[in-house]
C-alpha cells in the first residue's frame, strides 16, 4: 500500500519522517515589491543538497497570504517529491489560519505547524483545545502540535504551556494529528520526555533543538528534529542524525561537542536577538546565508541583525571548525540570486 500524507497520516509520518525538517524563509525582490523566486528555489535545492527531509515555508515575515501560498507552490514545486514542505499556521487569527490551511494544501504542503496568534489569550486548557482543533479538522494535512513557551500559556494554563491531557484528546480527536514538536517548558527537557513516554506510540515525537536531540536521542527512541534552524549548521545535522540512527554515539558525540563553541555563542545571542517572545527571521535568515543559502532583504516590520551579531555567528561556525561564507557582510542584505 502507498501512504499517502494526507490519509495515511500517522503510518506515513512514521515512515516518512526520519531526520531532520530546517526553514526556508522567504526571499525578496531588492525592491521588495514581490516574490525572488531564484532565492526561493536556490535555497530548496540547498536544503536537499544538505540532506534535509523537509522544510517548513516561514510565514512570521511581512508577506500577503497570496504571496505566502505562491511561496509554498514555488517550494513544492522545487522539491518536487525529494522535500516534505511543511505550511506554517501563524497568521493573526483562527479565520485567517483555516484560511490559510485551505489554501498551503492546495499549494501542495504535506503538513502543518500550529502555532497561536499573539492576540489569542486561553484562560483554560479548553479553549486551547477548541482553537487547535478547529486548525486541525479546515485540512486534510498531517499536523505537528507546538507546546512551547512562545505563546504564554504558562503558567496561566500549565507550566508545561500545553498539558497532556490537552494533547491525548487532540491525538484522540484529530486523525491528522501526526507529529508533536516538543518544546513544552522550553528550554527543559521534560517536555520531549513526557511526550515520548506517553504518546510515543502513538505519533512521532520530534525534538527540534539539537542540543537535546543528539544527547537524548542515544538514550531513547527518536526519530525526527523538526522543524529548526538547523541550516545554521549547514548539513552538518542531518548527518549527525543519521549517526545517531545507525547507532554511532561516539561519532555522533564528537560532532556535538565540535558544534559547542557555535551553539554557546547562538545561545548567548538569544536574548538581544529574539525580543518580545517573537524569533527574530531576519537572523535566522543571516545563519543560513553563512552556509550558502540566498539570504537577500525582509521587508518592515522586522527585527534587525547587527554586525556585532553577525561576527559573533560566523565565528562560532569558525571555531566549530566550518567554513562560512567570509563574504562582506553587506552581501546577505543583497542576497545570492
Amino acid at each position: 500500500m502507498t501512504l499517502s500524507p494526507y490519509e495515511n497520516h500517522r503510518e506515513w509520518a512514521r515512515t516518512t519522517l526520519v531526520g531532520a525538517i530546517n526553514c526556508t524563509i522567504p526571499s525578496f525582490t531588492q525592491d521588495l515589491t514581490g516574490l525572488n523566486e531564484a532565492g526561493i528555489r536556490h535555497d530548496v535545492r540547498l536544503a536537499i543538497e544538505h540532506g534535509f527531509i523537509g522544510t517548513l515555508g516561514v510565514s512570521e515575515v511581512s508577506i500577503t497570504l497570496p504571496e505566502y501560498i505562491e511561496f509554498l507552490r514555488i517550494m513544492k514545486d522545487e522539491a518536487g517529491q525529494d522535500l516534505v514542505i511543511v505550511h506554517h499556521a501563524s497568521w493573526s487569527t483562527l479565520e485567517q489560519n483555516i484560511e490559510a490551511a485551505k489554501a498551503a494544501e492546495d499549494a501542495g504542503a504535506e503538513m502543518m505547524l500550529i502555532s497561536y496568534p499573539p492576540n489569542f489569550y486561553p484562560e483554560t486548557a479548553d479553549e486551547i483545545f477548541e482553537y487547535t482543533k478547529a486548525v486541525c479538522d479546515a485540512t486534510r494535512m498531517g499536523v505537528i502540535l507546538f507546546p512551547m513557551t512562545l505563546w504564554g500559556f504558562s503558567p496561566r494554563v500549565h507550566p508545561s504551556d500545553i498539558p497532556v491531557e490537552v494533547i491525548a484528546r487532540l491525538i484522540e480527536e484529530c486523525p491528522n494529528v501526526s507529529v508533536i514538536k516538543a518544546e513544552g517548558g522550553f528550554p527543559s527537557i521534560q517536555g520531549i520526555i513526557e511526550c515520548q513516554r506517553l504518546f510515543g506510540d502513538k505519533v512521532v515525537i520530534s525534538a527540534p533543538i539539537e542540543n537535546d536531540f543528539i544527547p537524548l536521542a542515544q538514550v531513547m527512541p527518536l526519530q525526527l528534529s523538526a522543524t529548526s534552524d538547523h541550516e545554521y549548521y549547514g548539513p552538518t545535522i542531518p548527518h549527525v542524525l543519521s549517526l545517531l540512527r545507525e547507532e554511532k554515539y561516539d561519532e555522533a558525540t564528537e560532532i556535538y561537542w565540535r558544534l559547542h563553541p557555535a551553539r554557546r555563542i547562538k545561545a548567548n545571542l538569544g536574548a538581544t536577538m529574539h525580543g518580545g517572545n517573537f524569533l527574530n527571521r531576519q537572523a535566522w535568515k543571516f545563519q543560513g546565508w553563512l552556509q550558502g543559502y540566498n539570504g537577500g532583504p525582509l521587508r518592515l516590520p522586522t527585527m534587525r541583525i547587527h554586525d556585532a551579531q553577525m561576527k559573533a555567528l560566523r565565528d562560532g561556525l569558525v571555531m566549530a571548525g566550518m567554513e562560512p561564507s567570509m563574504e562582506p557582510f553587506g552581501n546577505f542584505f543583497k542576497g545570492r540570486n
